[in-house]
């Protein structure tokens, strides 16, 4: 992890913070890359598009270790990838969801949500939630098992994720799993870790506050629940959540947090902190074994939660 934080000082590129919107998501999709384990090869790679409640056809990829009629249909995670709601893509996430769906022996259908400043909250919410509700709906009809899906990210994709399991629990979907990767949970990025982690470490304090100021309308956006789930006036019944947190990383006390508000709920938590990484490491398997570990560990965890 050394290694990786000299050569992206030596690299020199600017802040993403320093960029325009537009500018960074350039950026982050030329580098996203750099460090990722080659792309597996899946015998089903399909692009989709999914509607959304105000018509919008929202982009999605859907991967599966198998085609349709070659054994029994596949359960199936929605994937929505981090980048605070600002940039990231279905692209900068592919290897990532090819090696879940490789690893957990399911299907992964990786969702192209709409990004802030041109879409602020709740749209990336809102479409996150409409992708699930498609997803049960026509699963059957992409040979997929319908009674067996999750919902899973990294990020702000964990965030989305995690709002989408509330949802889904009050409006009665019933998920297997989900799965949570770094994700922000809290309103105001006001844990110990955000101070303690806040320079030099990948994801920085000046970075956090700029994504979110791309996202959020005003100061009332923060205190709904969608934003951060922490907030959330209960989590009883949600699906069992495997948690990936960074133990460098400004997100992992609130992490940490989210995990015991689901524990103190009674609901299943595995939670895994992985040592001296930090933030994106699990998309940094070229360079850092712990990346392997985490993918691993979270196929493993579908897994299980599918059976």
């Amino acid at each position: 992890m050394r290694d990786v934080l000299r050569r992206m000082a030596r690299a020199n590129r600017p802040h993403l913070h320093s960029l325009t919107p537009q500018q960074a998501r350039a950026a982050y999709e030329a580098g996203s890359g750099v460090l990722e384990i080659p792309k597996i090869a899946l015998p089903r790679v399909e692009d989709l598009h999914i509607p959304a409640r105000d018509g919008a056809m929202l982009a999605a990829r859907l991967y599966a270790p198998h085609l349709p009629g070659d054994g029994q249909p596949l359960p199936v995670l929605l994937y929505l990838h981090g980048g605070g709601f600002t940039v990231g893509s279905v692209n900068t996430h592919d290897p990532l969801c090819r090696s879940l769906a490789h690893q957990a022996g399911c299907a992964v259908l990786s969702l192209d949500y709409r990004l802030a400043p041109e879409h602020r909250f709740p749209t990336a919410s809102n479409d996150a939630w409409d992708a699930l509700q498609w997803l049960a709906r026509e699963a059957s009809a992409l040979g997929l098992d319908a009674t067996r899906i999750a919902v899973g990210g990294d990020s702000a994709g964990g965030t989305l994720a995690a709002s989408c399991a509330i949802l889904a629990r009050d409006a009665g979907l019933p998920l297997a799993l989900q799965l949570l990767i770094y994700p922000g949970t809290t309103a105001h990025q006001d844990t110990d870790s955000h101070e303690r982690y806040a320079q030099g470490l990948v994801l920085e304090k000046e970075g956090i506050a700029w994504f979110f100021n791309q996202y959020v309308r005003g100061p009332a956006d923060r205190e709904d629940w969608r934003f951060a789930p922490l907030l959330a006036p209960d989590v009883d019944d949600v699906a069992p959540a495997f948690i990936c947190l960074a133990e460098l990383d400004p997100l992992v006390d609130e992490g940490v947090a989210y995990a015991d508000k689901l524990r103190m709920a009674g609901v299943a938590v595995e939670l895994d902190i992985y040592r001296g990484v930090t933030h994106e490491f699990i998309k940094m398997g070229r360079a850092i074994p712990e990346a392997k570990r985490a993918q691993a560990d979270a196929a493993q965890a579908l897994r299980v939660a599918f059976v």
